[in-house]
């Protein structure tokens, strides 16, 4: 067993490395550019303002909705579905262009990340250990923290499937840099 304390620097390393890595893969590689479609320029304006008309709470919301599962069967709801179209949409209030909130929510995300692939590794391995031991330990934990929850957002709430793939492959970088960071600093 390894203690969670000998980990710190490959936590914080790996951290900072995807960190970076995200940078590239959003801002340089661009890839990720086509994730949300743009409405023509007049709809937007028309639905911004019929959704900013109905006031409504910062959340999620979903319409139709049935209100109660006892709903479901309600033929005005099925209607409603069949006829479509189908509409999840997150509310949140307007403000200023800031991407210094969410940065730092993406790097405590990433900390916590590799904190937890550190402590699923250092009940597994020992001090010592083959880099390649510690690389597929670190590595599975990893791209199951950054990748599976991508999947659900696809089947129950209907995200491009190509979004998520596209997210999941991400993924799998953040999980090798994360497994490459751990198997190099391993203590010995």
């Amino acid at each position: 067993m390894v203690s969670l304390t000998s980990l710190l620097i490959p936590i914080v390393v790996s951290a900072v490395v995807i960190f970076f890595a995200s940078f590239l893969i959003h801002m340089v590689l661009g890839y990720h550019k086509g994730d949300l479609r743009k409405m023509p320029d007049a709809q937007e304006d028309d639905i911004l303002a019929a959704v900013r008309k109905l006031s409504l709470a910062p959340g999620d919301y979903g319409a139709p909705h049935p209100g109660s599962p006892e709903h479901m069967k309600d033929p005005a709801f099925v209607a409603k579905m069949a006829k479509g179209p189908l509409l999840l949409m997150n509310v949140s209030p307007g403000t200023t262009m800031s991407m210094g909130k969410p940065l730092a929510l993406w790097f405590i995300y990433t900390l916590v990340v590799s904190f937890f692939a550190a402590y699923i590794t250092s009940r597994a391995v020992a001090p010592g250990t083959s880099y390649l031991s510690v690389f597929r330990f670190i590595g599975t934990t990893a791209f199951m923290a950054y990748a599976l929850g991508q999947i659900p957002e696809s089947i129950w709430y209907r995200r491009s499937w190509t979004r998520t793939f596209v997210s999941i492959f991400d993924s799998l970088i953040y999980a090798l840099l994360t497994a490459g960071v751990f198997g190099w600093l391993w203590p010995a």
